[in-house]
């Protein structure tokens, strides 16, 4: 069904697309396992260039756990402070990284990224957890990944927890 939507060249038409498809199927799903693999399907088949995308919840206290995904195997534990994932958890503030070799605490899951952006989720001021996705391209992400990510994560923690 999704996969008969024509990508845009248009990064904001593409995420307006998600954004419309990720509503209509939040809206007939309560469980938030089932919200954030569809989400994280959604996010890897219409943004271009990245080769991964997905959750790391908030498990114990500062120690995120890998969540749904798309993408090669990953890392399965990230304290916070740790990473690019814990940096944006323990700071709840987004994180663009345009080339992961120039970051000093960068944790290679996968060889091929190069960039990376990570969205805090945040619920009454506490970390439930963050949306990480990998780019094989430098500086791949920007403001408008920044705001659409950030857009996408309110709903998600609005309707998932």
């Amino acid at each position: 069904m999704f996969d008969q939507i024509p990508l845009s060249k248009s990064r904001e038409k593409n995420y307006d697309t998600l954004q419309g498809a990720f509503n209509g199927l939040i809206d007939a799903q309560e469980n938030r396992i089932t919200n954030l693999a569809n989400a994280s399907a959604l996010i890897y088949y219409f943004m271009d260039t990245i080769n991964w995308a997905g959750f790391y919840l908030t498990d114990e206290e500062d120690t995120l756990v890998l969540g749904p995904f798309q993408g090669l195997p990953a890392c399965t534990k990230i304290p916070f402070n740790q990473g690019v994932c814990g940096r944006a958890a323990a700071l709840q503030k987004t994180v663009i990284v345009d080339d992961v070799n120039a970051f000093d605490d960068h944790i290679a899951c996968d060889a091929r990224s190069q960039s990376e952006i990570v969205v805090p989720l945040i619920k009454n001021g506490e970390t439930v957890g963050v949306i990480d996705i990998d780019s094989p391209e430098k500086n791949r992400f920007n403001t408008l990944d920044q705001t659409m990510l950030e857009t996408l994560a309110k709903t998600l923690v609005d309707k998932c927890w």
